[in-house]
């Protein structure tokens, strides 16, 4: 794959103990190292304009003169210092760069892949939050839409929480779909199925909030009967995917159980439905903090587009759990256009 990476994002450091740390991308430069074909590009930061094309001048003015003054803990979750706000805005540069690499035909194993950090989905229009202080792949859609002449992104979000941000920014318009695969109740606390859009944006949202302990087999169900049919019925002309790999079930902040080979899975899923929409795809790194799983996840993710075939759940193991049915069911009456593949 083509990875994205500037020494940039590594400068934002919320403090020794906070799991968002710049080890994460050293670990998964680390794990990449043991991996065939891998190349990094780096990229210019996003502009201002970029960033408020998506959140609130006031906003992004607060909060860079909060970093600007040396930071501090914006809330209790979420810490800045005086380089956070550059290394947002070389995040937000990283995703913007895979969208015009995908957009240039960048593929199969040139794929991109943003390895930027701080992480965005949970970042509002006028708010920080959850780790994230500039939205990512919010960033790198709208500058599809407003610098390439796209008319319709759309957004994966496999991260194990609810991309809360992304969804609140597009929720209101009809040119980005929004899908997210999530754990029920876990923070923020948003994402249940009843969210659908609204306005011009009914129907573009997709949430699939799945309870505690779904693994594997309940993943590859939501995509395959939910999450594919639907953004394969919007037709989109870019296919974004906000990967956090917060879902395995090492993580120390979830209680999902998807296995490092679910992503791979889970990889091979994402490509065959940018085939089917001949969507340009790429990839903007959200979660994952354990330092371990982070790295072998985006590393069976690149080893996926490398040519290597996703070892796939005996019959044994290919049982959906009987709650995460329940949800597949729910939201199958709720979004009645979408149906089982």
């Amino acid at each position: 794959m083509r990875f994205g990476f500037s020494e940039t994002c590594l400068d934002h450091d919320p403090g020794s103990r906070h799991p968002e740390s710049p080890d994460r991308l050293r670990a998964v430069k680390r794990g990449l190292q043991k991996r065939h074909g891998v190349t990094y590009e780096g990229a210019a930061p996003a502009e201002e304009a970029d960033v408020t094309a998506v959140h609130d001048d006031g906003y992004v003015e607060e909060i860079r003169e909060f970093c600007e003054r040396g930071g501090g803990n914006w809330d209790p979750d979420t810490a800045a210092s005086e380089a956070t706000w550059p290394a947002a805005l070389a995040s937000a540069g990283l995703a913007m760069d895979a969208v015009r690499a995908a957009l240039n035909g960048a593929d199969g194993r040139d794929t991109p892949f943003s390895l930027g950090r701080p992480p965005g989905h949970h970042a509002v229009a006028d708010d920080a939050m959850g780790f994230c202080f500039v939205n990512n792949a919010a960033v790198a859609a709208q500058h599809a839409l407003d610098e390439h002449g796209l008319d319709r992104v759309a957004i994966f979000d496999w991260d194990v929480h609810h991309g809360n941000g992304t969804q609140d920014i597009f929720y209101d318009r009809g040119d980005v779909f929004y899908a997210s695969i999530h754990e029920e109740s876990l923070y923020p606390g948003t994402g249940a199925v009843e969210e659908t859009g609204e306005g011009d944006g009914e129907g573009t949202t997709l949430n699939l909030p799945l309870p505690a302990g779904a693994g594997d087999a309940d993943y590859t169900a939501a995509v395959d009967e939910l999450v594919a049919p639907a953004i394969e019925a919007f037709d989109p002309e870019l296919f974004l995917v906000s990967a956090g790999f917060d879902a395995h079930r090492h993580d120390p902040i979830s209680r999902f159980h998807v296995s490092t080979e679910g992503y791979a899975m889970l990889a091979d899923r994402v490509r065959a439905v940018s085939d089917a929409t001949d969507a340009p795809l790429a990839f903007v790194l959200e979660g994952g903090y354990s330092l371990d799983t982070l790295a072998e996840g985006v590393g069976v993710v690149h080893e996926t587009f490398d040519g290597r075939e996703p070892v796939e759940l005996d019959d044994d193991e290919d049982d959906v759990s009987t709650s995460v049915r329940s949800v597949l069911d729910e939201l199958r009456d709720t979004h009645q256009a979408f149906g089982s593949k």
